[in-house]
């Protein structure tokens, strides 16, 4: 069963974020949550998602940090990394790749590119249930 962990210190946007993949949920993807980089570190170590959606400030460790842990781990660096947040400079998408984040999203982002994202990575098709 492929898993999905969200990361984002902000629960309203963790919130939405489980609401707008629910359609992945129906067809049997694991939705799971972190509210900080340190939880977010013990959750991949358990739970091995496939696809993670990371935000960039949060206490505890920040998402380059978690990020750079992640793709440290042997097994599970091939873990597809979004790196969504609030920051758009060009030296946060730098230290975002030089983490070895997959893709760089800013918000506000659309419920579209969210969508077609989790289709494409995770090879699914949700098609007209949204």
């Amino acid at each position: 069963m492929p898993k999905i962990l969200i990361v984002d210190d902000d629960p309203i946007i963790r919130n939405l974020l489980v609401q707008i993949l629910e359609p992945f949920e129906e067809r049997g993807v694991d939705l799971l949550t972190a509210e900080n980089g340190k939880i977010a570190l013990e959750t991949v170590t358990q739970e091995r998602p496939d696809l993670i959606f990371l935000d960039v400030m949060m206490p505890k460790m920040n998402g380059f940090e978690v990020c750079t842990a992640i793709k440290s781990d042997e097994e599970m660096k091939n873990a597809y990394i979004v790196m969504l947040t609030a920051k758009g400079q060009d030296t946060d998408r730098q230290k975002a790749k030089d983490a070895g984040a997959n893709l760089y999203i800013t918000k506000p982002f659309t419920l579209n590119e969210l969508l077609s994202t989790v289709s494409e990575v995770l090879h699914i098709d949700i098609g007209s249930d949204v």
